[in-house]
């Protein structure tokens, strides 16, 4: 790793400081450390240096440079739906190196069986791959180093109930969903596991490893249910199967929430989703038990599984009434991301220094500045360059809408850019994300498979 990136990530190690740089200290750096990013990596992989090639870059002065080298997010899921319907790992491999700093195609996938084998294969060869849970029918599947998962286990050490608590292996560890799997949601729960939890005192909904082929097989699925092309014996099949998945995993959710509740007057560490909380909520009022009553040192994450689910339209206020005056910290993060980006005490997200926020325009195409907002205050697409990544390239441009702050100062003291908690996306699930350079990179990487 370059020395001044380097330098930036070290930052985050410093309690006091780790997300109070003004900008006017970091940015110099930042400029540097990308310039020294983009030199090793448009070496490494091949759509770097194209990217670079088109737009005329070969050196990186300003954050604007930086802009026609992000990667947009469909890039990770550009395969061929066949190559995995068809079992053609070698070819998926091909795919991958296209994506990838280490060459991934001499992995052996002698009889993989299915995606999951052909991830664990990887897995064993040191490319810690990790895959979404492909709610649009396709998952994305992002390659990092053993490096890359120690160094984002060490941020999440660091930033994860910042600045509200610090990790210190000493709590029980409570998580509401599979532990196991390669996925960024089980590798979080079991950072979190590790960097919160007392040994032998975490708890997860269940121990049976997240299948990423079962996972996009159902959201397959429900995509064909909802465009009508599913025959009456899938449906049939589909839905006696999530009958049969939907009481296994109350059942297993019913113990954990009654092991919930018994650790209620101990510091705990608890995350799951909001539909999660509700349930727990019900359980307790089965056992006679109020609001308030949880150890005020308990640490609540909750958020996200909202979708299709019937809520109240106060869940939010009852979940909080529930688990009463605990440490309720947030983050804002994604697969793609390693430095989770956490929420302070004014409800603002704010950036670790070794992490680059792009804020671009809706096509993904132009650098904004607090110029184009009013009182510094500008809505935007997310992008980033994330250094912290030896596996892949760490430019990217996402999905979300976001609203940030450019000036100097957050509410809560410390120096700014800041993200408002307000993020959403610019495109709901099926609906066509249009990114400005998505069609030119998903059109060099097929040229790339099949040559």
């Amino acid at each position: 790793m370059t020395s001044i990136r380097h330098q930036l990530l070290e930052m985050i190690l410093d309690p006091d400081t780790a997300y109070d740089h003004p900008t006017s200290d970091i940015a110099a750096l930042q400029l540097r450390a990308a310039q020294e990013l983009f030199d090793e990596r448009r070496t490494q992989i091949p759509l770097v240096a194209r990217r670079a090639e088109e737009a005329g870059i070969t050196r990186i002065d300003k954050l604007d440079d930086i802009v026609p080298l992000l990667f947009a997010h469909t890039v990770y899921k550009s395969y061929p739906p066949s190559f995995v319907e068809q079992g053609r790992w070698d070819r998926m491999l091909q795919w991958l190196n296209t994506l990838s700093v280490a060459d991934v195609t001499g992995v052996d996938v002698a009889g993989v069986k299915d995606v999951d084998d052909w991830i664990a294969r990887l897995w064993d060869a040191g490319h810690m791959v990790l895959a979404t849970s492909g709610s649009s029918g396709k998952c994305s599947f992002l390659n990092h180093t053993r490096g890359d998962s120690s160094m984002k286990k060490r941020h999440f050490r660091h930033s994860v109930g910042w600045p509200f608590v610090k990790a210190n292996a000493d709590r029980t560890v409570f998580w509401l969903g599979p532990i196991k799997g390669p996925n960024s949601a089980c590798e979080a729960a079991t950072f979190n596991a590790e960097n919160f939890g007392r040994p032998g005192q975490t708890h997860a909904l269940t121990d049976l490893p997240l299948r990423i082929a079962d996972v996009s097989r159902m959201a397959a699925m429900r995509k064909k249910m909802a465009d009508g092309s599913a025959t009456p014996q899938e449906i049939g099949a589909f839905e006696a199967e999530a009958v049969a998945k939907s009481v296994e995993g109350r059942a297993a959710l019913n113990r954990l929430t009654d092991a919930i509740l018994d650790h209620r007057h101990e510091p705990m560490l608890l995350s799951g989703m909001w539909a999660q909380y509700m349930v727990l909520i019900a359980r307790a009022r089965e056992r006679g038990i109020g609001d308030g009553e949880f150890h005020p040192q308990t640490v609540v994450n909750a958020g996200g599984g909202v979708k299709g689910v019937a809520l109240p339209p106060d869940y939010k206020e009852q979940v909080a009434r529930f688990v009463g005056p605990v440490i309720r910290p947030g983050a804002y993060g994604m697969t793609e991301l390693a430095q989770v980006m956490p929420r302070c005490e004014a409800g603002r997200y704010h950036r670790a220094p070794g992490l680059i926020w792009l804020i671009l325009d809706r096509d993904g195409e132009r650098l904004l500045t607090e110029a184009d907002g009013e009182d510094g205050v500008v809505e935007g697409r997310f992008g980033f360059l994330d250094l912290l990544y030896e596996g892949r390239w760490g430019g990217l441009i996402t999905g979300d809408k976001v609203t940030v702050d450019f000036k100097p100062r957050c509410p809560c003291g410390r120096h700014g850019p800041t993200l408002f908690d307000t993020i959403s996306r610019f495109a709901a699930i099926g609906e066509d994300d249009h990114i400005g350079c998505a069609g030119t990179v998903d059109a060099y990487i097929r040229g790339a498979i099949d040559a």
